[in-house]
């Protein structure tokens, strides 16, 4: 099958674990030995991943330069190849005789989004609640609850456009294994004339991922994150894993909008449009996941 397989951020880096190099390489290992099973059983992989702790790391590195920060769209770029180069590297040194590429994917959104006026992509390390608010009040961040913990949000515009999907499938169809749409891609917005600009924002990557597998007509987009499955009343003593769902039977507005809740989202809309399952759950457990003794299947209503 052709799979596009999006990596969650908490995917490559483990929830309240320090952002080094070191760490980032060990999970980029521990992904790649997985992705590296479903290659192996001769699917063809097109590879996306978030970009959510690193980018917010960037970006407090940026407003510490004496200099005018970066902006995120810019950071957004610069996150998507420092983890593309890694992902790439690892699985070349594992997969041979493949070729692999990293693409900088540019991402259209509309300026109007009413998601720049409601911040609820989580960036950046976590912290306690009296941290979080006194740098919200001292970097004027939007914050919001990670579960136990406080991170900042930033505008997460809907995608709506791939600029790259013509590139992408092009290499796609020569065999290529394509890491790409790093952190949900860049986004951009339309001018006047014709050009383009980025803008201030984190797409989903997860979304973005569903856009980009109805592009490239795959057959499974997969979801890996750090947890096993979907979960209704996630959080409660009665939540309860789902292991199949129509689409006509599970909605995005049940779940958190800033973590599973577009994932959600994402499956629904592939498996409407392209009549073909998604699926989501641990990254440990991919090639079960696809063989459907793991995770969560979305399917089509019929």
């Amino acid at each position: 099958m052709r799979i596009v397989v999006a990596l969650g951020g908490n995917a490559l880096l483990r929830r309240g674990e320090p952002l080094t190099a070191e760490n980032q390489r060990a999970n980029v290992r521990r992904a790649v030995a997985e992705l590296a099973r479903l290659i192996e059983a001769s699917h063809s992989l097109v590879i996306t991943h978030g970009n959510g702790p690193q980018v917010g790391l960037l970006a407090l590195q940026a407003a510490s330069t004496p200099h005018s920060p970066l902006p995120l769209d810019v950071l957004d770029a610069e996150s998507a190849g420092m983890i593309g180069y890694v992902i790439q590297q690892e699985l070349a040194n594992v997969v041979k005789d493949r070729l692999f590429a990293t693409l900088l994917t540019q991402v259209r959104v509309d300026p109007n989004d009413p998601a720049f006026a409601n911040p609820t992509k989580p960036i950046g390390p976590v912290y306690d609640g009296e941290t979080a608010h006194r740098l919200a009040t001292e970097r004027g961040w939007t914050v919001a609850p990670d579960n136990d913990k406080w991170r900042r949000v930033v505008p997460s515009p809907r995608p709506l456009e791939i600029l790259e999907a013509e590139v992408l499938s092009f290499l796609v169809e020569r065999g290529v294994i394509v890491i790409c749409a790093g952190g949900g891609g860049i986004p951009i917005v339309p001018l006047e004339g014709g050009s383009i600009a980025g803008v201030e924002a984190v797409i989903d990557k997860d979304l973005a991922s569903s856009l980009l597998a109805r592009d490239l007509k795959a057959d499974f987009l997969l979801m890996l994150t750090d947890v096993d499955a979907v979960y209704l009343d996630w959080g409660t003593p009665h939540a309860l894993p789902l292991g199949k769902a129509r689409v006509d039977e599970i909605s995005a507005s049940s779940f958190a909008a800033g973590s599973m809740g577009p994932k959600v989202e994402a499956a629904i809309a592939f498996a409407s449009e392209m009549k073909k399952p998604a699926a989501i759950g641990r990254l440990e457990d991919a090639v079960d996941i696809i063989e459907g003794r793991r995770g969560t299947w979305i399917v089509p209503a019929n």
